[in-house]
C-alpha cells in the first residue's frame, strides 16, 4: 500500500468512526475491507448486513459523508 493509499484509507476510517455510533445504536456496524482507486469497500455488519435499509445508508449515509470529509473518494461498495 503506498503512503498515498494509506492516508486515504486512515482518513476513511476516521470518519467511520464518527458514523460507528448511528450504525451501533441500531445493532450494526461495518468493517473497511479496502480502498482502492478512491473506492471504499465496505462490509456492514450485524443489524445493517440483514437490513432492507442497508443500500440507503450505505449511500445516502456513508458514501455522503465520506464524499464530503475525504479528497478523492468517488464511490461506496458494500462488499460481502
Amino acid at each position: 500500500m503506498t503512503t498515498e493509499q494509506q492516508t486515504m484509507f486512515d482518513q476513511v476510517n476516521e470518519v467511520l468512526e464518527k458514523l460507528r455510533p448511528f450504525l451501533l445504536r441500531d445493532g450494526g456496524d461495518c468493517e473497511l475491507v479496502d480502498v482502492e482507486d478512491g473506492i471504499v469497500k465496505l462490509r456492514l455488519l450485524g443489524a445493517c448486513g440483514t437490513c432492507p435499509s442497508s443500500t440507503i445508508t450505505l449511500k445516502a449515509g456513508i458514501e455522503r459523508a465520506l464524499l464530503e470529509e475525504v479528497p478523492g473518494v468517488v464511490e461506496v461498495e458494500q462488499v460481502f
